[in-house]
Parts: structure tokens; sequence; C-alpha cells
């Protein structure tokens, strides 16, 4: 089974107010305490009774520019930055109150809500959790996207990411061992990013209608064009290791492996988080 942690939830509630990136719409998200057990979810309050949708992989409903969750007609758009940041802090339960379909988009990344699980401070429950153990590697390959997953007594995200006709881009690699403070100084700032010539099709598809230079990286031929300059030289990267990191939030149970990934987004990410699931389930039976 390996090793055991006590439950973690959030000491305080917080709020943030912001448009989503692709809905453009005002939303409030709200950070409560859950008890122990409960594990992560979303509430959309501005539903009629509040329904409640689960953050784990069965609930995956989406994976266009981002990873949707759903039960029946309740939705949540662009769960991944998020929970890549409820995850990196070692959060087990937590409700995470919505007031529209798309969380706040903040600057494209994690930063506010890293900023949010630290004003509402981490405390430790009295049950267990047990953080399972790869013990043998898991692999899924499609076309050229190709992820393995290796035992290891940590959880680390080795991503390669590769774009042969974007120079700007071209091939960056980024290996990271997750922690709040590493997940807080080397990743929770890095934006999402988009080609130029992808923006108009995105557009046409009623997505990024809230994009802006405010939340995004926009890559065109040549140039990067971002406000302020890249946080990172290797920005892209590591907003893609920040992606996979809330994707694999929704295996739904702490585990360690050494996730090695090259080109994935967040069809295969949630693909191989389901594999992954099934092989920690089975294997720790």
């Amino acid at each position: 089974m390996g090793r055991f942690r006590h439950q973690q939830t959030i000491q305080s509630p917080q709020s943030f107010a912001g448009i989503g990136i692709h809905t453009g719409q005002e939303v409030v998200i709200r950070f409560v305490p859950a008890k122990e057990g409960e594990g992560m979810f979303f509430r959309r309050v501005d539903l009629p009774g509040q329904p409640v949708i689960p953050a784990t992989v069965e609930y995956v409903a989406g994976t266009a520019r981002g990873t949707t969750l759903a039960v029946g007609e309740a939705k949540v758009h662009t769960v991944e930055h998020v929970l890549a940041a409820v995850r990196a802090f070692e959060i087990d339960n937590i409700c995470i109150e919505i007031s529209g379909i798309e969380p706040p988009a903040g600057n494209g990344s994690s930063d506010v809500y890293v900023e949010m699980l630290t004003e509402a401070g981490c405390v430790k429950q009295a049950a267990n959790v047990p953080i399972m153990a790869l013990k043998k590697p898991v692999w899924w390959s499609q076309d050229d996207v190709h992820m393995v997953a290796l035992p290891s007594d940590t959880y680390r995200i080795s991503y390669t990411l590769y774009y042969p006709n974007s120079p700007p881009l071209g091939s960056q690699y980024f290996s990271f061992d997750v922690s709040a403070e590493g997940f807080r100084e080397q990743i929770s700032s890095c934006r999402t990013f988009a080609l130029y010539e992808e923006l108009s099709a995105l557009m046409d598809r009623g997505l990024i209608r809230g994009g802006s230079l405010e939340n995004a990286v926009v890559v065109q031929e040549g140039a990067i064009i971002s406000k302020g300059g890249l946080h990172f030289s290797d920005e892209a990267v590591r907003h893609k290791v920040l992606d996979l990191i809330g994707d694999l939030s929704l295996v739904g149970i702490p585990f360690t492996a050494h996730i090695i990934s090259l080109r994935s987004g967040h069809a295969s990410n949630c693909l191989f988080a389901k594999k992954l699931y099934q092989h920690l389930s089975s294997e720790n039976a």
C-alpha cells in the first residue's frame, strides 16, 4: 500500500473574483474547508440545488483547450489550474464553490490559487490517507504523444514540449519533484499560451472570449508576445507541467511515480489519469 499521511483541508475560506478565459464571464470562486473523506469537489452555487461535481477522472466530460468536469447538465470548464495548486499543496478535502461555469483565469496560471491556499492555510485532519506507490511501469501512446509512469519514491513530472514549426517554442524540457514550495516558485506563475494562427479558430468555436495578454502568452512566427516578458525562458513547458499536475490530480488519490510525458495535452492527460487510477487501484487492492 505504501505510506500514509494525515488527510488535509484548508483552515479558512478564501474567495476571488475574475473572468473566465474562455467564457469571458465574471465569476466568483471560493475555497471552503471540507470534512475527512469528502475529497476535492466543485459546487455550482449559481445553479438550482447547487449541484456537486467531484474532481475525479470519471467525471471528465471534455478536454478541448482545457479539462471539463460534469454531473448531468452541471459543468465546470478549465479546472486544471485550480486543481494543480490544490494537488501541489496536498489538499485532500476541499469544496470549491463557483458562481459560473469556469473558474477565473487570473493571469492564466495558478498564481491566484496559490495565494488563496497560502492565505487559507492547511490543516491536518485526524484520518489518514494512503500514498499509493506505483509498482510497475504504466504507459500510453498515440501518434506522437507518449506518456509513461515509472515506480518512484517521489511524485515527479518530466515533460518535453516540441513545436518544430514554431522556432520561439521549439523543444523544451522540464523535470520537477512536485511540492508546495517548488510549485509556488517554479511552476505556479507560468501562463497558458497559444499560437497566433490558432486564435481565429478558437474564437470561431466560441472560446477565449476572456483571453488577452493579461492572462495568456501569444506565440507568432519568430516572436513571443506577453505582458512584461516571459516569467521564465521555458515558461511554455512549465505551464504544460502545471496542466499535467492539474489533470493527474483527477486520479483522486495521492501517489508516487515518475511521470514522463512527451507532447501530451488535456485529452491524453485525462486518458492517462484513468489508466493510472486503474493500475494503482489494482496494485494496492
